[in-house]
């Protein structure tokens, strides 16, 4: 048994990682600052969840806010940690145009503060997620992990480049073994609601005009959730310092996602469409052979079924996650 530290873990995917570590017997901290970049009501049901388990500790703390977090590290004795899985962060493309101090604050700074209470504690396995959205517009597909990533299409992506480099430097100057997760457009039940999918399946399902960037032609490699989780809980195994994808292998066009979520709803979307945003890359697409050797990890969901998978979990919460905002 082995005993985490998961940063994020009333996010969408940070909450499936805490129940996935714990199923698998070990007992996880969880430390959220609850913001309200989007509906709280989707962290506070992911929370209650994961607060009903009995090897989960749950604290309230932001990771940009160098004596919130240290206090909490000390408060459950970071230093006996064995991993810290940084999955807080502040994500999305458009938003980050918006407001790109708040992607900067928390995505390098917070890595920055959670990397320092490693060396000082000793804890020598840090995991952070990253994203696909550092591959730009001209990267070849499949994106591969060794393919350029110096120029950035958003702050988020900016951001997150800085999270990965900092990390390399602590493996530099302290020998800290890294494993760095560049995760491919994550979705599934109780996901965030700025993300396409949730947006679509609840303005389908209501009967509402659903937003459309471009044509639909653009494609992102889809990955359901769960996937994530197993292969983030894979990553904590010694590596020295490793950049790896996980993602699905199997790029989607959006207005293929669009029809089927219509299949799974048996409804018809109503499209707003709209410019494609210049911070948005065309395609998405992961070479995931680097997480299938080094992790022994692959996706096990068809977007098929996740897609349906989701709609039922909609449909079950729909009293209250058809008053979510999306935007």
């Amino acid at each position: 048994m082995s005993r985490y530290l998961v940063t994020g873990a009333a996010g969408f995917i940070g909450a499936r990682l805490a129940a996935l570590l714990v199923e698998q017997g070990h007992q996880v901290v969880g430390i959220d600052n609850l913001n309200t970049a989007y509906d709280l009501r989707l962290k506070q049901w992911r929370l209650q969840r994961l607060q009903a388990l009995p090897k989960f500790a749950f604290s309230r703390g932001d990771i940009s806010d160098r004596v919130s977090i240290e206090t909490l590290w000390n408060k459950h004795d970071g230093s006996g940690f064995d991993a810290v899985i940084n999955l807080a962060a502040r994500a999305g493309v458009r938003q980050s145009v918006e407001n790109p101090y708040v992607y900067v604050e928390t995505n390098v700074g917070g890595t920055l503060n959670l990397l320092e209470l490693c060396r000082a504690g000793g804890v020598k396995k840090f995991v952070l997620a990253s994203t696909s959205s550092l591959y730009g517009a001209d990267t070849p597909r499949p994106f591969r992990e060794d393919a350029p990533t110096d120029r950035p299409l958003s702050p988020y992506a900016a951001s997150k480049k800085g999270a990965e480099a900092m990390c390399y430097t602590y493996h530099y100057l302290f020998g800290m073994d890294v494993s760095i997760l560049r995760y491919f457009t994550v979705y599934g039940p109780a996901g965030r609601p700025d993300m396409s999918l949730f947006r679509f399946v609840q303005g389908i399902s209501e009967g509402k005009p659903i937003l459309l960037f471009g044509d639909g032609a653009q494609e992102r490699d889809f990955t359901y959730v769960d996937d994530i989780a197993r292969g983030t809980a894979a990553a904590v195994k010694p590596l020295g310092y490793e950049i790896i994808n996980l993602g699905s292998d199997r790029p989607v066009k959006i207005r293929d996602v669009i029809a089927q979520i219509e299949a799974c709803t048996g409804k018809k979307a109503e499209i707003n469409r709209q410019p494609i945003h210049k911070a948005d890359v065309p395609a998405t697409w992961a070479d995931i052979s680097k997480a299938a050797a080094l992790l022994g990890w692959e996706p096990q969901t068809q977007f098929e079924d996740g897609v349906r998978k989701l709609v039922e979990w909609y449909r079950a919460e729909q009293s209250w996650a058809s008053q979510i905002s999306t935007e």
